[in-house]
């Protein structure tokens, strides 16, 4: 099926990790652009904060301010109609990190560019739990050669915990949580898989044996070409993974089957988050050109953590 959705606005710098605000307001941020958007229902844009490097995923946090993955940038190229596609570790790249935004003065906080004397390479999304904690992947970096291998992390909002809870994982983009709270899933942009992990306890999850790369339950696969992005997940605890090169969003169940696949209007479908009324709203990022857009869900999403975002 294709998405028909509503525009909300274009011309954004490869926009990614929507969050629906309370006040109908679309938070993403500009991973070209350096900045947190705030996107009005009208189509308005507001820069909340300019970020620089490159922000990439972003989640409200229980203290009311905006939690950014900054992957520390791209090189990019454009085509003639526009088109824009990373092309590998800026230039300029200056380290992965975390930062805090305050949504009402935009003053930036830097949380986390370290775990354990590693550097973060490549920080790309995040999602909150129950207790005030965050999980977030580190996708790494390809530049020349080399491809870093990637991480998930688990930290706290106050500075005093991060700590490595998965490793290694190729490419890890899209993190998110079942209802429950007690399955981690993460998706790999290149293997186009799906992976959930029990969580046992704070930043840490329980694991299978090799010959799993590392540690979890084989969700899904998807074959040919296709590559993953972010997530986000339903009331009814399926899976929706935004899904690059075919374009569109894939729906898992939690079990791992291919409910429907949603085809999007190009193949830079990045991410996917939930709002509206009775949180049957799709927020969708379509970044190759730009675009926010909006479509009716057939099924209700699962409210968030988070203290400011619309929660039907």
């Amino acid at each position: 099926m294709k998405l028909e959705g509503r525009e909300i606005t274009t011309g954004l710098k490869f926009p990614e990790g929507p969050i629906a605000m309370a006040d109908g307001s679309v938070l993403v941020v500009e991973i070209a652009g350096g900045t947190l958007m705030r996107v009005g229902s009208d189509g308005r844009k507001q820069v909340v904060a300019k970020l620089g490097g490159g922000p990439n995923g972003a989640a409200i946090g229980p203290d009311g301010k905006c939690y950014v993955c900054n992957n520390g940038g791209f090189n990019w190229m454009q085509e003639r109609d526009g088109f824009m596609r990373p092309a590998g570790r800026a230039t300029e790249y200056d380290g992965g990190r975390i930062e805090r935004v305050d949504l009402k003065t935009g003053a930036i906080e830097m949380l986390y560019t370290h775990c354990d004397g590693e550097s973060l390479k490549g920080p790309n999304d995040i999602v909150f739990d129950s207790k005030g904690g965050f999980w977030f992947t580190d996708h790494g970096k390809t530049y020349g050669r080399v491809m870093d291998r990637g991480a998930v992390y688990y930290a706290r909002t106050d500075g005093s915990l991060i700590k490595e809870a998965i490793f290694p994982v190729i490419t890890p983009n899209g993190v998110g949580l079942s209802p429950d709270g007690r399955t981690l899933y993460v998706s790999e942009t290149e293997t186009s898989r799906v992976w959930s992990f029990p969580i046992i306890g704070e930043g840490e999850v329980g694991k299978e044996p090799w010959p799993s790369p590392g540690g979890g339950k084989l969700l899904h696969g998807l074959p040919g070409y296709q590559r993953f992005d972010s997530m986000a997940v339903e009331a009814n605890g399926n899976i929706c993974v935004a899904t690059l090169v075919r374009g569109g969003i894939s729906v898992f169940s939690p079990n791992g089957d291919l409910v429907e696949f949603h085809e999007a209007p190009e193949g830079y479908c990045t991410n996917i988050c939930f709002g509206g009324d009775q949180m049957r709203t799709a927020f969708i990022t379509l970044s190759g050109y730009g675009r926010l857009i909006a479509v009716d869900w057939p099924r209700p999403g699962m409210p968030l953590h988070d203290p400011l975002t619309a929660r039907g």
